[in-house]
């Protein structure tokens, strides 16, 4: 796929998300009601009519626009396609801040190839951001203006600034003590960022992001965004994170070594 090409899928992806916080915003800090998704077993996994609908406008859009490709989303699954091309689409990633009035969450929307994301975007439709990232470049727009992404340095642990959305989900064997272990000896850490917490180390805020129990739709829209910012994601073996699961995102490649060797005695090798 020629510069070109991707420039007018970054455009188009952009467009969806756009049209998504349109639909979106009538419903932020209003009182709607939240659906429980995890109806057994226990658990809270919420929606909105807010979610539910947004994917739905991105949906119709794509099909109106390339109805050869495939569309995997949160909401409504997979749309199975005639090309190599699938969306992946998170239409409100975050929905516990959505639903609590907090900035913390975003429409996530990537390309992918049939092999990895080559194109994502989060905006948070209430700051007017949008996040960008593919081979072309990152940046955050706002407006009419622009600006380019790039990861920081930080190649020591004990100045790092560590994220990570809630300690809770480290639920499988070793995961949260692995975690404590790089918490522990960073500078400082900070909890309930979702997407933007990953943007934030493109942009050289934050340094680390640690994660698990994520969905392709979780992580694949932001991977885009910090390789081209210059930093790295992967599964906690170092492994593609492309399935989600056990995530990792550093803006310094050093950084991210010495964290991998402090989570693998709890990494697992994705399904």
């Amino acid at each position: 796929m020629d510069d070109r090409a991707i420039a007018d899928y970054v455009a188009f992806a952009c467009h969806l998300a756009d049209l998504a916080g349109r639909t979106i915003l009538p419903y932020f800090r209003e009182r709607i009601d939240v659906e429980n998704k995890k109806t057994a077993g226990g658990g809270f996994d919420p929606v909105t009519l807010a979610d539910k609908a947004a994917e739905q406008a991105i949906r119709d859009e794509i099909q109106r626009v390339h109805p050869g490709h495939a569309i995997l989303g949160e909401e409504h699954g997979v749309t199975a396609g005639t090309d190599a091309l699938t969306w992946i689409i998170d239409p409100i990633d975050g929905t516990r801040a959505f639903i609590i009035g907090q900035l913390h969450w975003g429409v996530l929307i990537a390309l992918n190839d049939g092999t990895r994301p080559i194109v994502g975007v989060m905006h948070q439709p209430y700051t007017g951001e949008t996040f960008v990232g593919s081979r072309l470049g990152a940046e955050m727009r706002r407006g009419s203006s622009s600006n380019p992404l790039k990861v920081r340095e930080c190649r020591r642990l004990e100045d790092a600034i560590v994220s990570a959305t809630d300690p809770a989900m480290f639920t499988a064997p070793g995961e949260r003590d692995a975690f404590r272990a790089v918490a522990a000896k960073a500078r400082m850490r900070r909890y309930g960022g979702d997407c933007y917490s990953f943007c934030l180390v493109a942009a050289g805020f934050i340094d680390l992001v640690i994660e698990s129990g994520l969905k392709p739709y979780d992580i694949q829209p932001l991977i885009p965004i910090i390789e081209a910012a210059g930093g790295i994601v992967t599964n906690w073996s170092g492994g593609a994170p492309y399935h989600g699961g056990q995530i990792i995102a550093a803006g310094d490649r050093n950084l991210h070594k010495i964290a991998l060797t402090l989570l693998a005695p709890a990494a697992r090798q994705p399904c």
